[in-house]
């Protein structure tokens, strides 16, 4: 197995008291795999990715427990500047806003230079070679008149573009895209995809899509955890995600996709907010938004359960959501 996550918790020390942001998180990947991770904003998503990446603010975040097994070895027993080699190398991650995550005082090739001038020992002049190689095969018009440009020179599609040619760089075997297409327009969206999803063939790499929209993986995924509150309350192939989902939440947000069919009423939204990670609900914590909810699910949390081949969900009525 590439990489396996295993009953991750992460912590976050705030003047209020204590975030539960992960609270035992197990989920794993394999090369050429395609994980999509969903959920609302605040489920723990992305901090998830963070501590995989090594990349969490600490402090004020904790890992509090767990493991984090990349080719079979702990990440989180690393020294730092063995971990640091990883980085980049190993594993790389797309962040969600481009624009913000590029250097925006250096040009576009300095910064995609760097990774071979840092981890290649290639001098400058090759570098950035490499770096229009790395333009050109990410599909950005005209790669070697556009390298001495900076970020705000280019549009959201094409800065986006930029970030999967840096992850890409060093042809890691695992790649975190963390939201890759949040504002971009839905064609745009599709190029994004459709790119990643070309290198990833190529390259027989293992992907984890961090997404909120369930339209997005439908067609790049080939297996989905759903989470919720800072735990993993659903996972399944992607297509038994979609026809027969085996928790509430799940349910919820597949209906509160728009359809077509639907054209003139009112549009499905999950009522009530997410918990506060400073005070999670008793039993389940998806229970007071849940319609199925029960005296059971305000008392006790439900486990992460075997359904089915390949299916797990931490819900009691599980058989009830399947319609069985």
């Amino acid at each position: 197995m590439l990489l396996e996550v295993r009953d991750l918790h992460v912590e976050f020390k705030t003047r209020d008291g204590v975030a539960k942001a992960v609270n035992g998180v197990n989920y794993s990947v394999a090369e050429g795999e395609t994980l999509a991770v969903l959920g609302e904003s605040g489920s723990g998503k992305s901090v998830t990715a963070q501590a995989v990446m090594g990349i969490l603010d600490m402090p004020p975040g904790r890992i509090a427990g767990g493991e984090i097994l990349f080719k079979g070895e702990d990440l989180l027993k690393m020294k730092e500047e063995d971990r640091r080699k990883i980085r980049g190398a190993g594993m790389a991650m797309i962040f969600q806003d481009a624009l913000s995550s590029l250097n925006p005082v250096l040009s576009v090739g300095a910064q995609l230079g760097e990774m071979y001038e840092v981890h290649r020992g290639m001098s400058r002049k090759d570098a950035r070679a490499k770096a229009v190689e790395l333009m050109d095969r990410v599909k950005i018009p005209a790669a070697r008149e556009r390298v001495g440009d900076y970020p705000h020179q280019f549009s959201g599609g094409m800065r986006q573009r930029i970030m999967i040619a840096m992850a890409m760089a060093l042809e890691p075997s695992l790649i975190i895209a963390d939201e890759p297409t949040t504002a971009l327009d839905v064609t745009v969206q599709a190029q994004v995809m459709d790119l990643l999803a070309e290198l990833q063939r190529e390259l027989n790499m293992g992907l984890i899509l961090i997404t909120h929209d369930l339209g997005v993986v439908a067609d790049v995924a080939d297996k989905i955890a759903v989470m919720y509150a800072g735990r993993i309350v659903e996972t399944a192939p992607v297509h038994e995600i979609y026809r027969n989902p085996a928790h509430p939440y799940t349910r919820g947000l597949l209906d509160s996709i728009p359809r077509l069919d639907q054209k003139g009423q009112e549009l499905y939204a999950i009522k009530g907010l997410p918990p506060n990670l400073l005070a999670i609900p008793p039993g389940c914590a998806f229970n007071p938004r849940c319609p199925m909810a029960r005296a059971v699910c305000r008392a006790d949390v439900p486990p992460l359960a075997d359904v089915g081949p390949d299916r797990a969900s931490a819900c009691f009525f599980w058989k009830e959501c399947l319609g069985g």
